[in-house]
Formats: C-alpha cells, sequence, structure tokens
C-alpha cells in the first residue's frame, strides 16, 4: 500500500511539474523565494498590530512568530530523520521533470508550505474578527507552495504534510494566544 501511495505520488509530481511553460520560469522562480514575500509579511504584521494595538498587538506578533518558528523546526528536524530525497535529486527522474532548482537538503516535509501556511493560518485565525478580506492571505502559500513542484524541489505529498502541519501548529498557537490575551 505504502509503495502503491509512493508511486502515484510520484507519477502526480511528475504530471504536475511537466505541466510548466518555459515562458512562466522566470515567474515561478521569483515567487518560490522567501524575500519575494517580504513586503507581504510586514503587511500582515502591521495589520496584527493595528487591530490588536500595541501590548495585545506585540502578543500576537510573538504567537505568529512562534508558529513560524514551531514550523520550521519541526520541518528540520522531520526532513533530517526521513531523509527522502528531493525529486531534483532523484537520478531516474531527471530526464523526465523541470528542475529549475536544486536545492541538497531532504524533501519531506515542504518548510515553505509549513511556514507560509503556519504564518497565514495564525494571521486569519487571529484576524478574522476584523475583516473577511483576510481569507485572501491564503493566496500567499497557494502560490508559493504550487511553485515548489513547479521548480522541481518536492512532491505533493510533501505539500500536503507542510501544509497539515503547519495548519494544526497555527491552530495551536492561535489558541494558546488567545488564552494569554485573556489574561490581560
Amino acid at each position: 500500500m505504502l509503495e502503491a501511495l509512493k508511486e502515484w505520488d510520484r507519477e502526480l509530481f511528475i504530471y504536475l511539474n511537466n505541466l510548466g511553460i518555459e515562458r512562466f520560469d522566470a515567474f515561478w522562480i521569483y515567487v518560490t523565494k522567501i524575500q519575494t514575500w517580504t513586503p507581504l509579511l510586514i503587511l500582515l504584521i502591521l495589520l496584527l498590530f493595528y487591530f490588536y494595538k500595541s501590548k495585545k498587538g506585540a502578543i500576537v506578533f510573538l504567537y505568529m512568530i512562534l508558529a513560524f518558528v514551531v514550523a520550521l523546526t519541526i520541518t528540520n528536524i522531520t526532513k533530517d530523520h526521513v531523509g527522502r530525497l528531493r525529486p531534483n535529486n532523484v537520478e531516474e527522474l531527471s530526464s523526465l521533470i523541470r528542475a529549475l532548482q536544486k536545492p541538497n537538503s531532504f524533501s519531506f516535509f515542504s518548510g515553505h508550505a509549513s511556514s507560509s501556511l503556519a504564518v497565514a493560518t495564525f494571521v486569519v485565525l487571529a484576524l478574522r474578527q476584523f475583516s473577511k478580506w483576510i481569507y485572501l492571505v491564503y493566496l500567499w502559500p497557494l502560490i508559493f507552495v504550487t511553485s515548489r513542484v513547479y521548480v522541481g524541489v518536492h512532491y505533493p505529498s510533501d505539500i500536503f504534510a507542510g501544509a497539515l502541519v503547519g495548519i494544526l501548529i497555527a491552530y495551536l498557537s492561535h489558541y494558546f494566544c488567545k488564552k494569554t490575551l485573556r489574561g490581560i
């Protein structure tokens, strides 16, 4: 059963990766970089402080950072423990995929997915009472994690597992944030 899932994951990756169109490569390489999203992250932080004001804003911000750090820490521990090669490093896939980046670290699970969904979900949970538009923030991780398959460095299961971990961490962080805010 596990082998069948791995094969399905591999085949889905090859299919999705090969949907890439050369003239869009520069766009996907650009959006896969964390630095590209810095203005959005600054905006999200400003929104947290705008709606929660000084002391509460600082607490909410710290819990968002906590969600991000925990997501990355768990991701890195899992990657080292599982040791799954990225698709761009699997020799038998080299002639079947479009690899636009060539990182050498392990693949399972995606740090882009876990960290972006931890931050996005935390921000949505924290700000949904103030604005329905905050749900648009999910466009960021959607584009961000899609880029990882496009550039050839993550299987769909890496993205899915990272997303689940990030969302779970965001909910836990938000839960403890709310408890802390009640005490103020």
